[in-house]
């Protein structure tokens, strides 16, 4: 029997495939699309890990390098204990390969990262950690008087393994 969280992730990843294959469907195909995405760092865009089993980070890098995603987790509150959460990400940037992102603040927290994305150990570019977001995650939490408090850990997130391709 699935989890309900492996259920809202799927479902989560499905809707986010199918609306940037929508946004992609109505601009017309360069050239060199292959080159494009390399340079711009869109190979890196997909789901990685995050902190606990069933959590991840979807990541869409833009072709000016702009971040966009979020954060989808377990809530570690009085108010959410165990409840899903989604964390947007309120700026992000890639240069080269460093990647920098805040989330927007739910329930009193947020995330920043700063750090890189490298390959990992998969062999493919469709195999798990074929790429890894590795760096610093620092947690802030705000209490009711407004005090905050960071937590800073480093992390290695990796990449999930891609959906093969249909042929349609």
């Amino acid at each position: 029997m699935k989890k309900w969280w492996t259920v809202a992730a799927i479902a989560s990843f499905a809707w986010i495939n199918v609306a940037l294959a929508q946004q992609d469907a109505s601009k017309p195909e360069p050239s060199s699309s292959t080159a494009k995405a390399a340079s711009s760092g869109q190979q890196y865009s997909g789901m990685y890990s995050f902190l606990k089993d069933g959590e991840f980070v979807q990541l869409t890098i833009e072709d000016n390098g702009a971040v966009t995603g979020f954060i989808s987790r377990y809530g570690d509150g009085e108010s959410d204990k165990g409840e899903f959460l989604d964390q947007f990400f309120k700026n992000g940037k890639l240069d080269g390969n460093k990647l920098s992102f805040t989330t927007a603040v739910v329930h009193g927290v947020w995330f920043d990262f700063a750090g890189a994305v490298e390959r990992g150990e998969g062999k493919n570019p469709a195999d798990e950690a074929y790429y890894v977001l590795k760096g610093s995650l620092i947690e802030n939490s705000s209490d009711v008087d407004k005090k905050v408090q960071s937590q800073s850990r480093d992390v290695l997130l990796k990449r999930f393994p891609l959906e093969p391709a249909t042929g349609k």
